[in-house]
């Protein structure tokens, strides 16, 4: 290097100094640099799409899962139920053993007076040997009917409990297996709110369809059927209204709901009031994503239900397919197709 070179970067006593600073300089650029980078390429939020895959394998899992609590918990409710019957059956029994016991004990106290050390003077009290004869007989016939009834009674308890022992053991089991599926039941259902949770956070608050979706659609998902038939419902948003059509390009009221559920393998027929009779009735309290919702006394409208009051209406014509507050000023009941 000459000696010009080595005067641009001043005195030779402080070179070491700013090429200290320089690549100091330099670290924290390529500090801010990767640290930016990695920010700038980590992986983005999942898509709606991929969210919901998810929660549809997870609802794979859940619900055989579901079914098979659903048949253990129905077997555990009918066994407490002939548990309790067996106890109701074993606790007048019981009463009639203690109570017969109780005279059992009574006797022979009565005998203990009677007995050999006390003969003599009972029969001085008794004012003849007859009567005093005539008293101990009464007394051992008592004793005998007594004690024969306490018998009967008692193996008729203990046959009960002998049938009610198996049923105690198939109880505790059954209540294991409740408890267990209970559990597992908790911990999927608890990671189906969290992909629900990521789910609405990747559609934001509007998903770019502006009036006619304005918050995500459905608001809830869990992967059932109606979860599926209102996603489908979801996905017609902004088609037109036709009457009498059931898609895939337009659709009237009754048609959207046909078509909804028809897309997860349930048929309902094509007309609002129709739909009505053919649903199992639902309250407003238990209303889940998917389920019809009948408008007007007569019920000529229905619209499908998609979580937290929105719902998706097929509404007249003029007007796209879209998402709609719960209006119950129109409001007459709610219905879900069996099997759903």
């Amino acid at each position: 290097m000459t000696r010009s070179a080595l005067r641009a970067f001043g005195p030779v006593s402080l070179f070491p100094h700013r090429l200290r600073s320089m690549l100091l300089a330099a670290a924290i650029v390529v500090g801010v640099v990767a640290t930016t980078g990695i920010a700038g390429y980590a992986d983005p939020s999942p898509a709606p799409g991929q969210v919901e895959a998810q929660i549809d394998a997870t609802w794979g899992q859940l619900e055989p899962l579901i079914e098979q609590y659903n048949a253990v918990h129905e077997q555990k409710v009918a066994m407490e139920a002939k548990v309790a019957a067996l106890q109701a059956q074993i606790q007048p029994l019981q009463m009639q053993v203690d109570l017969a016991m109780s005279r059992v004990g009574a006797i022979s106290a009565q005998a203990y007076k009677f007995g050999p050390g006390s003969k003599l003077n009972a029969l001085l009290q008794s004012g003849s040997p007859d009567q005093f004869l005539s008293q101990l007989s009464d007394l051992d016939e008592i004793a005998r009917q007594e004690t024969a009834m306490v018998a009967d009674i008692a193996a008729l308890r203990d046959r009960y409990d002998q049938q009610k022992k198996p049923l105690d053991e198939a109880l505790a089991k059954l209540q294991q297996q409740d408890a267990a599926l209970a559990a597992q039941k908790r911990q999927i259902t608890d990671r189906i709110t969290q992909l629900n949770q990521l789910r609405l956070t990747a559609y934001g608050s509007g998903n770019g369809t502006g009036n006619l979706r304005p918050v995500a659609c459905p608001q809830t998902y869990d992967g059932s059927l109606g979860a599926r038939a209102a996603k489908f419902a979801c996905n017609q948003i902004g088609k037109p209204y036709v009457w009498a059509a059931d898609g895939p390009s337009a659709y009237d009221c009754s048609g959207l709901t046909e078509a909804s559920w028809r897309s997860v393998g349930i048929s309902l027929p094509h007309n609002a009031l129709e739909q009505k009779q053919v649903t199992v009735p639902v309250s407003l309290g238990n209303l889940h994503v998917g389920d019809m919702v009948y408008y007007y006394r007569d019920v000529h409208h229905v619209v499908i239900y998609v979580g937290n009051n929105w719902v998706v209406a097929a509404s007249t014509f003029g007007q796209p397919i879209q998402m709609q507050k719960l209006d119950m000023t129109r409001y007459n009941s709610a219905g879900r197709p069996h099997g759903a």
